[in-house]
C-alpha cells in the first residue's frame, strides 16, 4: 500500500540521522531514491569490508526487503537484534519486514508491544497504525495514526496513512450499508486534502449507489480540475443522469465526453468515454447504433472485457439472453473473478429462466464482493421468486343497484423446488341489497399445483368448490383452473386454459346456481420500439344454456419504463347467445372503445422502505345492443408501502361505470387493503450453504 512506502522513507530517514563511520551517502542516495538494486550491491560491498558495522548491516537488510527478498530482510534482521538485543530502531526494522512478508498478525503483536513501549515513538505508533489498517482494523488503525499526528502534528506522511486507511474504511462501510459513515471518512479526508481525486471518486460512487444523482453530478463537477479530470467527471455525470432517469441528458454527457478524449488522442479515456456512450445509446433504446458502435470496439479490440459487456447489455436490453449469456461467459473466461461477468450472468440466466445457474452466479459473485448491494438485491428478487408467501386482501364493493359485498381472500404460495409449487386458496364473500334485504355467501377453496416444464414454459393446475349459502338455495359447485404459460418467442406471452367457475356478483346470482365453463386464451406482443399488443378472448357456455364470446384487445405504448407510463387504446366486444336482463347482464352485442393512461411504480422493483403506487384512468364509449353511445369511465388506483423486502402492503381502490365491469351493468365501486408477506427469506428447499 501507498502509506507502506512513506513509512519506509520514514524510517530510512531515522536511519541516516544515526549514520556515523564510513562514507556510505551513496547507499544512502540509492535508498532515497527507490533504486534498491543498487543500495542492495553498494551495501554488500561494505559488508564485505565493515561486517560489523550495524548501519551498514541495517541498510543492506532494507534494501534486500524492499528489492523483493522480504524473508532474507527478516533474517538479516532477527540476527542483528541476537547481536543487538532490545535495540529500539532494529526492532522497528525488524516490524516492518514482517509487514513486506504480509504476515500482519506477527507484525501487529510486535508493533503493539513497541507502540505500548514507546507511546511517545512516532514511527512505531505509524507502524502500528498500517499494520492494523493491512488486517482491516480500521477503527484502531485511525486511532493510531491520530496519535501519531498528536506526537508529530501535521507529518506529511502521517496524513497520507490517514488518507488510506479512511479509504479503506469508508469501503469496508459501504460494504456494510452504512452510508453515512463513509461519507463522513470522505468528507474528513477532503478536510486534510481538499479535491483529493480518490476521495471524489468514491464519494461519488457512494451517491450513485444510494441512487442520489444530483449529489453524484456534484462531485464528479469538483473533479474536472484538469482536461483528463475533465473526461472521468463528464461520464459520471452521464452515469448520474442516467440514474436519475434523464437518458436523453445522460447521452449528451457521453457524447461530450468522447469529444473531448478525442481531441486529447488519449486511448484510456478514449475508451471509458465510448463505453459510457454505447451505454447512453442503450438506455435511449438506440439499438441499432449501439449495435453498430459496438462492432467497432470489438474489431478494434476483440475479445475485451468492456466490448463483451456491452455487448451483453444490449442483449439484455433486446431480451437476447441467450446471446448475453455467451457474452458473459466469454467475460469469465477472461477473468473468472469479474463482477460483471458473475452478476450480468447471474442475471441473464434468471431472465432466461434458469434459476439454477442463476443462483449459482449471484452467490459467486457475493462470495467475492461480498455484501455487494446490486448482488444482494438481485439475490433478494430471485429468492423471493421461490420463497413461500401468504397473502391477504379484504375489500367492500357496492353499486348504485343497491348491491354491497364483503369478500375476505387468503392464498399461500409454498413452492417445493425450482419447478414445483403448490398453492391454496380460501375466499369468503357475502353480498346483499339494501333494498330487497335478499343476501347471500359464498366459501371458495381451491388447492393448485404449478410445474414448470422448461424454462419458458409452465402448467397450473387448480381444483376445489364453492359452498353457497342463498336465500332460497344451499349448494356445492366444483372450480377448476387448468393453464399453460409459455413464452413461445422473445417478448411474448401466451396463456391459455380452461375455468369453471360460478356466478357470483350480487344475491340473486348465487342463488340462480349459474356455473361458467370458460375456454380463454392471452396473448401478449412487446416491441423494442415500446409499442404493445394484448389480446384476450373468452369463450363461455353456462349451465343456463346461454353462451357468451368475450374479445378484448389493447394497443399501447410505453413512455417511461421506471416509474412506468404507459398509454393506448382498448376494444372489447361481448356477446350473448341468449339475453337474461331480468337476471344479469347478458346482451346480444356490446362494444366498448376507450383511451387509457398507466402510472404506477410496481412493487418488484421498489426497494425497501420505500413506496409504490398504480394509477390507470380510461375514458371513451360503450355501445350496447342498437342503443346509441354512452361515455364510460374507469378509474383504479393503488398505493402501498414495502416495509421490507419481505413484507408489503397497499390500499387500493376502482370505480367504473362501463356496462361490461358488472353482471348488471351498473355503476361500480371497490376498495380494499392487501397484505403480502414472504414466510422465509430464501426457498425452503436450498441448503442453508448456499
Amino acid at each position: 500500500m501507498k502509506f507502506q512506502k512513506l513509512f519506509t522513507v520514514l524510517i530510512f530517514s531515522i536511519i541516516t540521522s544515526f549514520c556515523y563511520g564510513q562514507d556510505m551517502q551513496e547507499g544512502f542516495g540509492y535508498l532515497e531514491k527507490g533504486e534498491f538494486a543498487k543500495a542492495e550491491t553498494f551495501f554488500s560491498g561494505i559488508i564485505k569490508d565493515y561486517p560489523d558495522n550495524k548501519t551498514a548491516n541495517l541498510c543492506y537488510g532494507r534494501a534486500v526487503g524492499l528489492n523483493g527478498n522480504p524473508e532474507k530482510a527478516t533474517d538479516i534482521f532477527t540476527k542483528m537484534l541476537q547481536q543487538y538485543p532490545g535495540d529500539f530502531e532494529l526492532e522497528l526494522n525488524y516490524a516492518e519486514s514482517l509487514l513486506w512478508n504480509k504476515r500482519f498478525a506477527e507484525g501487529k503483536e510486535y508493533y503493539s508491544r513497541l507502540a505500548a513501549e514507546h507511546p511517545e515513538s512516532f514511527p512505531a505508533l505509524l507502524g502500528y497504525a498500517n499494520t492494523l489498517s493491512n488486517l482491516k482494523e480500521y477503527p484502531e488503525a485511525l486511532d493510531y495514526v491520530n496519535r501519531a499526528l498528536a506526537v508529530s502534528p501535521g507529518n506529511a506522511n502521517a496524513l497520507v496513512s490517514r488518507k488510506y486507511i479512511r479509504l479503506g474504511y469508508q469501503a469496508k462501510l459501504v460494504q456494510q450499508r452504512d452510508y453515512s459513515g463513509a461519507l463522513a471518512m470522505l468528507n474528513d479526508n477532503l478536510i486534510d486534502f481538499p479535491g483529493d481525486k480518490d476521495t471524489l471518486l468514491n464519494k461519488a460512487n457512494i451517491y450513485l449507489m444510494i441512487r442520489d444523482g444530483e449529489n453524484a453530478k456534484q462531485t464528479y463537477r469538483e473533479i474536472a480540475t484538469t482536461p483528463q479530470d475533465t473526461i472521468v467527471a463528464l461520464n459520471g455525470i452521464s452515469l448520474a443522469e442516467h440514474i436519475n432517469k434523464k437518458e436523453k441528458k445522460a447521452l449528451v454527457w457521453a457524447q461530450e465526453a468522447v469529444k473531448k478524449a478525442d481531441t486529447l488522442h488519449d486511448e484510456k479515456l478514449l475508451k471509458l468515454s465510448r463505453e459510457r456512450y454505447i451505454q447512453a445509446l442503450i438506455w435511449n433504446k438506440k439499438y441499432k447504433l449501439a449495435e453498430e458502435e459496438i462492432a467497432k470496439e470489438a474489431e478494434k479490440y476483440p475479445n475485451e472485457n468492456r466490448v463483451l459487456a456491452l455487448s451483453a447489455t444490449l442483449g439484455m436490453y433486446k431480451s437476447n439472453f441467450k446471446h448475453s449469456i455467451t457474452d458473459y461467459e466469454s467475460i469469465l473466461v477472461n477473468d473468472s473473478l469479474s463482477f460483471d461477468g458473475n452478476l450480468g450472468v447471474a442475471n441473464a440466466y434468471f431472465a432466461d429462466g434458469n434459476p439454477y445457474k442463476a443462483y449459482d452466479a449471484v452467490n459467486k459473485t457475493l462470495s467475492v464482493f461480498e455484501n455487494q448491494k446490486d448482488a444482494a438485491g438481485f439475490l433478494v428478487k430471485l429468492s423471493q421468486a421461490y420463497a413461500p408467501y401468504i397473502e391477504e386482501r379484504v375489500a367492500h364493493s357496492f353499486d348504485n343497484g343497491n348491491n354491497r359485498a364483503n369478500l375476505s381472500a387468503t392464498t399461500l404460495h409454498f413452492p417445493v423446488s425450482f419447478k414445483w409449487a403448490f398453492t391454496g386458496f380460501y375466499q369468503y364473500r357475502k353480498t346483499e341489497n339494501t333494498v330487497t334485504n335478499l343476501s347471500a355467501e359464498t366459501n371458495d377453496f381451491r388447492i393448485g399445483v404449478q410445474y414448470q416444464f422448461a424454462p419458458k414454459v409452465s402448467a397450473n393446475v387448480s381444483v376445489g368448490s364453492t359452498s353457497a349459502n342463498a336465500y332460497g338455495n344451499n349448494y356445492s359447485q366444483a372450480l377448476i383452473d387448468v393453464f399453460i404459460k409459455a413464452k413461445p418467442y422473445k417478448l411474448q406471452d401466451l396463456e391459455a386454459g380452461y375455468k369453471r367457475d360460478v356466478q357470483n356478483f350480487n344475491a340473486d346470482l348465487v342463488n340462480s346456481e349459474i356455473t361458467a365453463d370458460n375456454l380463454y386464451i392471452n396473448y401478449n406482443m412487446g416491441t423494442n420500439i415500446n409499442l404493445g399488443w394484448f389480446t384476450q378472448y373468452f369463450y363461455t357456455s353456462q349451465s343456463d344454456n346461454n353462451k357468451r364470446n368475450l374479445l378484448f384487445t389493447s394497443l399501447y405504448y410505453s413512455f417511461m419504463n421506471d416509474p412506468v407510463v404507459k398509454a393506448g387504446i382498448n376494444y372489447q366486444y361481448i356477446t350473448f347467445k341468449e339475453q337474461h336482463p331480468e337476471t344479469y347482464f347478458s346482451p346480444g352485442r356490446f362494444n366498448m372503445c376507450e383511451v387509457f393512461a398507466d402510472f404506477l411504480k410496481d412493487e418488484q422493483v421498489t426497494e425497501a422502505k420505500h413506496i409504490y403506487y398504480a394509477l390507470n384512468a380510461a375514458a371513451g364509449f360503450q355501445w350496447i345492443e342498437s342503443d346509441g353511445r354512452q361515455g364510460t369511465y374507469r378509474l383504479q388506483a393503488k398505493f402501498g408501502y414495502k416495509f421490507s423486502d419481505r413484507l408489503v402492503a397497499n390500499l387500493y381502490g376502482l370505480h367504473s361505470n362501463i356496462a361490461s365491469a358488472t353482471a348488471a351493468g351498473f355503476t361500480y365501486t371497490e376498495f380494499g387493503l392487501r397484505f403480502k408477506w414472504f414466510i422465509t427469506s430464501r426457498p425452503i428447499f436450498l441448503k442453508a450453504t448456499n
